[in-house]
């Protein structure tokens, strides 16, 4: 059975229908990314399977229960970091360690978060309050957050489109390598209009069609090996064909045709590596 699954959703803003007819699956710990133009209903599609937004119509379930909200089990990523100004970076993290862990006392709740910022190379900004702190520094802080949780999946809101490339590259990284390493599987669904980040870090890409009315196109398994480099984009056939597509897609607001592979080739998962992501 899949973990997550969607079942002919659909949602309306009054006389505008945002989304229609929509069908997903993925497979516990599975990276799948969904690539769609600006205001094509990515952000609604993952709200709604998120959990924090309700369908018009169908059904979204998780691990074989339906989706009432959003799940304890989870943690979500957004593009603006979402952090509280006048707490420090520790101090945000340990906010969502609190409510995932009541049981810990406040020395654990520290030394929990202190670890997972250590992860992403904040050890030694431990104390500085979000305006002290770099765009790319506070993404780190917002991902160590989501870890610190120890989510068993994991959604992400075009989590490095406000950084610049090097910044972004770096995080990327860091995302795949604690995909990897965390001690159970982490099903990641991640929405980006940037094709090379989805052909980098995904097992699976689907492309969501230019509203009003948007679907989604049948899934592209990325059968590359890892760790993918960015160089492969360019050099690499499948890579290179793959690419391609997308970025016709996108260009031209519709379903980019990929071909004629079965079903089956388009629905099987990637299985996931242990190698992390080199960008």
């Amino acid at each position: 059975m899949p973990f997550i699954e969607m079942h002919d959703v659909g949602k309306s803003f009054g006389a505008r229908e945002v989304l229609a007819g929509v069908n997903f699956s993925m497979e516990e710990g599975e990276f799948v990314s969904i690539v769609g133009a600006s205001a094509s209903g990515k952000t609604t599609l993952l709200k709604i399977v998120s959990g924090l937004l309700e369908p018009g119509c169908g059904q979204v379930t998780m691990a074989g229960e339906s989706v009432t909200g959003f799940s304890s089990q989870a943690a979500i990523v957004f593009q603006n970091y979402s952090l509280l100004p006048w707490l420090s970076a520790l101090e945000n993290v340990r906010l969502a360690v609190e409510a995932a862990f009541p049981s810990y006392s406040r020395a654990r709740q520290d030394e929990h978060s202190e670890r997972y910022l250590k992860m992403v190379g904040l050890g030694g900004a431990l104390a500085r309050r979000p305006s002290q702190l770099s765009g790319g520094m506070r993404q780190r802080v917002a991902i160590a957050r989501a870890f610190a949780v120890e989510p068993r999946v994991m959604f992400l809101d075009e989590p490095f489109g406000a950084l610049d490339a090097l910044t972004r590259a770096t995080l990327q990284q860091e995302l795949a390598r604690m995909c990897s390493e965390a001690g159970r599987p982490v099903t990641a669904l991640m929405i980006t209009n940037n094709v090379d980040e989805a052909i980098l870090l995904s097992d699976r890409i689907l492309t969501l069609s230019r509203g009003p009315s948007a679907s989604l196109s049948p899934a592209v398994p990325i059968d590359l090996p890892r760790p993918r480099a960015t160089d492969l984009l360019f050099h690499d056939e499948q890579a290179v064909r793959i690419r391609g597509r997308l970025a016709g897609f996108l260009a031209a607001g519709s379903r980019p045709r990929f071909g004629a592979p079965t079903n089956a080739a388009f629905s099987r998962g990637v299985s996931k590596s242990n190698v992390p992501v080199e960008a």
